[in-house]
């Protein structure tokens, strides 16, 4: 079985979060995370036998009009889920060198397996790399002119 047997069979793609939503500051890491986790299994008929395929994702990358690229193997997390201040570089962040206006593609690959009438799954070589729905986003230049001190000193202060 090759991943062209099974080419009628499809993965869902979810939505992603961009955080911040939709725009982002040159210089400072925009996050990404992608909805799409977990094991799909899809019902069908493969080779004239009722089978199921089973697509678990193992990759997820964004990529940006500008030359930016993220790659992971999970699907990322929200700053407030990993516990971090916003604007701190993860493993599906990107950075953006110069202001303007870009497009992400994210894209995520998947491994596939299959089997006949509820017998053991079995593995197709190779994977399959399905895109998702690309996003626009804003990039700007940001300036901080209000400050409580000395930000070198004390980096969570106010508009630090």
């Amino acid at each position: 079985m090759t991943l062209r047997d099974i080419a009628s069979f499809r993965p869902s793609i979810g939505g992603d979060v961009m955080e911040p939503n939709g725009w982002a500051v040159v210089g400072l890491p925009a996050n990404f995370v992608s909805s799409t986790s977990g094991p799909q299994t899809r019902a069908g008929s493969l080779l004239g036998r009722p089978a199921a395929v089973r697509f678990t994702p193992v990759g997820y990358a964004w990529a940006s009009s500008d030359g930016g690229r993220a790659a992971s193997a999970g699907p990322g997390a929200t700053w407030s889920q990993l516990g971090l201040r916003e604007f701190t570089a993860t493993d599906t962040s990107l950075v953006f060198e110069r202001s303007g206006t870009f497009e992400v593609r994210p894209t995520i690959t998947f491994a596939a397996e299959y089997r006949f009438d509820g017998s053991a799954w079995r593995a197709i070589d190779g994977t399959l790399e399905v895109p998702a729905a690309p996003r626009s986003v804003l990039v700007g230049e940001f300036d901080t002119v209000l400050v409580a001190g000395d930000c070198h000193a004390r980096p969570d202060g106010p508009g630090c």
